[in-house]
């Protein structure tokens, strides 16, 4: 037994259960040893944080103590869904027709695919993750219908996501490609050169492929007179990552800005999510102030 929620209703049946998985090398289960659930993980944190059911006793305690010192976080990550949600569209809707979803988290619907496929119902998507435990629910949920992959891939290696046999059996990189970027930017270290792995997969895709991408901060919203950088709050919120299994790293608008590499910011640029193409009410200055998301999609000319 293991101390992960049950859930309150009978499971859904569209989403297939976890395993059995098959053998031989397109098997993507993992042992139960190799998941680490001593630690609160970011992944399991970021679905408590959206009331969902899968993580542990760990990962609520860890969640509640970021709640306790900003508690707005839950909004945030919701707009920054209704965000990648938008973007998705937008991209979409200018023509693109496979997507590359790198660090994508514990699938959460409606997904990036679900998303494409109610504009373009012959979008193609391929998920890629690292993480065994981010494998274990994408390949269970994610990989089932046609035109839909997941790979085992680390973003802080370019190429070898790029040439993986199940990227490239979807992804015609002679095509435009939309490049979605899940919260694992927030997870990279200066040491890694974020700028230059996105440098990298921006070189590989041709000239009308999108960039999508959120990336979490600590500075205030430069419309909200009384805004203020919490040091103190901000040293806790990543002092509680730091026990986790993948350290936090802010950035700044300027900071996230110098890592577009060959893409262009469209319109509006780069912004608290619920300010890229609004498609309802626009919150307030307090609310944005409150809001630790940026958003931003570029177009590579």
């Amino acid at each position: 037994m293991t101390d992960q929620h049950s859930p309150p209703e009978p499971a859904d049946p569209a989403v297939p259960e976890i395993g059995p998985y098959p053998p031989g090398p397109d098997h993507l289960g993992f042992a139960a040893d190799e998941i680490d659930t001593s630690r609160p993980h970011p992944a399991r944190m970021y679905d408590y944080f959206l009331g969902g059911w899968d993580n542990y006793e760990v990962d609520r305690v860890a969640g509640d103590r970021v709640i306790e010192l900003h508690p707005q976080v839950r909004d945030s990550v919701r707009a920054n869904g209704a965000f990648r949600r938008r973007a998705v569209r937008a991209v979409t809707a200018a023509g693109v027709r496979q997507f590359l979803v790198l660090g994508i988290g514990i699938p959460t619907s409606p997904n990036p695919h679900e998303v494409a496929r109610a504009t373009a119902p012959d979008s193609r998507v391929v998920y890629v993750d690292s993480d065994p435990i981010v494998a274990t629910h994408a390949r269970a949920r994610l990989a089932n219908a046609a035109g839909t992959a997941f790979a085992l891939g680390d973003l802080r290696d370019p190429k070898a996501v790029l040439d993986d046999p199940v990227v490239r059996e979807l992804i015609d990189l002679d095509r435009p490609v939309g490049l979605l970027i899940g919260g694992v930017m927030d997870f990279l270290a200066e040491d890694d050169n974020p700028a230059a792995l996105l440098a990298a997969f921006g070189a590989a895709v041709p000239a009308g492929s999108h960039l999508i991408l959120s990336h979490g901060t600590y500075e205030p919203y430069e419309g909200y007179a009384e805004g203020r950088v919490d040091e103190a709050a901000r040293a806790h919120v990543e002092e509680v990552y730091k026990s986790s299994t993948a350290p936090l790293t802010l950035r700044t608008k300027d900071e996230i800005a110098a890592l577009l590499g060959p893409f262009a910011p469209l319109e509006p640029g780069v912004v608290r999510v619920p300010l890229w193409r609004p498609d309802e009410d626009v919150p307030g200055p307090e609310e944005l102030n409150n809001t630790i998301f940026y958003g931003v999609v570029g177009r590579k000319g």
